[in-house]
């Protein structure tokens, strides 16, 4: 074998020794990479707090730890506060609905319909198993919830670890991939303040948005007196940082329950601000991302529905971040980019 048979070899089996060592990386980090994931938004949600305090400590490792403790807090005190409560009020609106003859409003709303007794029978056997299966379905939840909790508490962990270390050494971990990346300087320190870009806006608008609409539909509940109007503030607010799913998961079943219990006035009110909700949700919500990362509306849209198909709940922030990078690079290998595509005025700044 000559010089360039073996030099032409070993570069072949690096390759490919690369390439299974990065198969075998994957699949052992695959079940905890959303959480890995999960802990790097956390921190970059994190930087400008943790950034102040370092100014103040002049130590890395005692201001990591004390966004730990905040973290920690922020995660804790809700749910140590709050759970005992989700689990009354939920038992108790199951138990209510339960109860409620759906069938006799809907007679009276829609008499042609219900005049076949078999029908009106049918009719109410097809409510009452939906509300049983639903009502099982919570129960059954809050079971595989605490069944599952060695596996979730270990998810934190890796979520809490991630967290620490990516606000710590963030300057070095950045500076190793730089190092790995095949572009100049010029386009690398582009590539990192546009990826910062998108990123905060990703993360800030869809938090900041979904909060202002759980606010929304929360005070409709306040101002109508829905009964356990906090809890169901909170599960709006919760809805509402999920962009498909939306504070309408919330205020649709609220809306038919008071239109049932004959509560038209409220219904109708809880009703109109559960629009004013979704509005903000199907129209502010891409507008105001776009707006910010200079992506095209649509494409965030699309991101964030393939994301959610492809990654569940975390998807609907990572798939549009994945897509806005991909366009980032795209147009900075280019170099030609046009305005008001896909990338609105990607060069200004």
């Amino acid at each position: 074998m000559t010089k360039l048979d073996e030099s032409y070899f070993n570069k072949i089996m690096t390759v490919i020794i690369l390439i299974i060592l990065f198969v075998l990386t994957f699949l052992f980090l695959r079940p905890i990479l959303l959480s890995i994931i999960f802990g790097l938004l956390l921190a970059f949600l994190f930087v400008p707090l943790y950034d102040r305090l370092y100014k103040k400590t002049k130590s890395k490792n005692l201001s990591a730890s004390t966004m730990i403790v905040l973290l920690l807090i922020i995660i804790i005190v809700p749910i140590w506060f709050f759970t005992p409560i989700l689990i009354e009020q939920s038992f108790k609106i199951f138990q209510s609905v339960l109860q409620i003859d759906f069938i006799t409003p809907l007679k009276n709303l829609l008499p042609k319909f219900f005049s076949s007794e078999q029908f009106t029978t049918q009719i109410s056997s097809v409510i009452s198993s939906f509300t049983i299966k639903t009502a099982n379905s919570v129960t059954s939840s809050f079971t595989d919830f605490l069944l599952d909790l060695p596996t979730i508490s270990l998810h934190i962990l890796v979520v809490l670890f991630t967290f620490f270390f990516a606000l710590r050494d963030r300057d070095e971990v950045a500076e190793y991939i730089k190092s790995l990346l095949p572009f100049s300087k010029e386009v690398e320190e582009k590539l990192f303040r546009y990826s910062s870009e998108i990123t905060k806006s990703v993360l800030y608008g869809t938090i900041v948005i979904g909060i202002l609409q759980g606010i929304v539909t929360g005070i409709g509940f306040f101002i109508f007196g829905v009964p356990n109007a906090l809890l169901l503030t909170l599960f709006a607010i919760v809805a509402g940082v999920l962009p498909v799913i939306g504070t309408a998961i919330i205020w649709i079943p609220v809306f038919i329950f008071m239109l049932i219990a004959g509560d038209n006035l409220g219904a109708w009110g809880v009703f109109a601000f559960g629009m004013i909700s979704s509005w903000i949700d199907n129209i502010l919500r891409p507008i105001f991302i776009s707006k910010m990362t200079k992506i095209h509306s649509g494409i965030i849209l699309i991101s964030m529905i393939g994301g959610a198909f492809y990654l569940g709940i975390l998807g609907f922030v990572i798939g549009p971040l994945v897509i806005s990078y991909l366009l980032i690079i795209l147009e900075l290998y280019r170099k030609k980019p046009i305005p008001g595509l896909v990338i609105k005025e990607f060069e200004k700044k």
